[in-house]
């Protein structure tokens, strides 16, 4: 079963697309089968990754949602194994309007992904920036969600009132939602604001922090423009190692959970089968290079 990912920031410009795209890509490359749910109306994610946008105007992520299509007929392969994309075009922006009353509005994503789970180990939804309908629907179907930051001045106000949102969805939608990280991006470090912010942020939030810190980097800039995600754009960049170790973080959390998962299944075991516990240590994160 996929673990389903949500990538949200209600502020634009902070590299959601970007770590989107990129990490999705680096995940692919670790073949780890990963879908890419593009649920902005701009459609970045889609175009990020060079699909043609004339061969998905009858069957995208918003036919989905209204049910006009079923979800696998809305998914298309990418250049790299093991990527694929569910996209969207502008006329996303209307599915807020024709959902509105619409029953179970916040689930229309979430039970459409359900007939695709299983396909896949990873499914990264792309957030609009904005704490709208299309918002609600990607966290109400996530088990986790990652907020990217911009290093900058009003980062942590912008994090305050989406953290605000994820809690209401926690409170009424979905209980299970939990924070898989906080990305620093857009990182200069002959910047001092840039220190400083990051600095604020691990300190809030310091064990919710990915250690991974996505820099400004040029080539990162430029390969939305080639339709290309960074590791095959220029594989060699500092933007293309950062979203490498990022996804070795994901991975070894998910193994984690693993582990974890598996102790107390074994605990419960030998307390029904009143057996002695053998010694079993969990190993640490820090045993890990990333």
């Amino acid at each position: 079963m996929a673990r389903i990912i949500a990538i949200a920031n209600q502020k634009g410009g902070v590299g959601k697309t970007t770590t989107t795209v990129n990490l999705a890509a680096c995940l692919a490359a670790a073949e780890r089968r990963t879908l890419i749910v593009d649920l902005d109306p701009q459609g970045n994610a889609s175009v990020g990754l060079g699909v043609d946008k004339e061969s998905f105007t009858k069957a995208n992520v918003y036919h989905a949602m209204i049910g006009e299509e079923n979800i696998e007929s809305c998914i298309y392969k990418t250049e790299l194994d093991h990527l694929d994309i569910c996209p969207s075009d502008n006329n996303l922006i209307g599915a807020e309007v024709e959902l509105m009353q619409a029953f179970a509005r916040e689930s229309k994503l979430k039970s459409s992904l359900e007939a695709v789970e299983s396909k896949y180990d990873y499914i990264l939804i792309d957030c609009p920036p904005s704490l709208s309908l299309l918002t609600v629907n990607g966290l109400n179907s996530a088990d986790s969600y990652i907020v990217p930051m911009q290093t900058e001045y009003y980062a942590m106000e912008g994090l305050a009132q989406l953290l605000n949102t994820v809690k209401l969805i926690q409170q009424n939608l979905n209980p299970k939602l939990e924070r898989e990280g906080i990305l620093l991006t857009m990182y200069d470090g002959r910047n001092n604001l840039a220190k400083l912010v990051a600095q604020e942020i691990k300190e809030h939030f310091p064990e919710d922090t990915f250690r991974t810190i996505i820099p400004r980097n040029v080539k990162l800039s430029e390969c939305p423009s080639h339709g290309k995600p960074i590791i095959i754009y220029d594989i060699t960049s500092k933007g293309s190692e950062a979203y490498l170790n990022m996804a070795k973080e994901i991975i070894l959390k998910e193994k984690e959970r693993e582990i974890s998962s598996q102790e107390n299944l074994s605990l419960m075991d030998q307390v029904i089968d009143k057996k002695p516990r053998d010694n079993f240590e969990i190993p640490s994160f820090d045993d890990y290079q990333v």
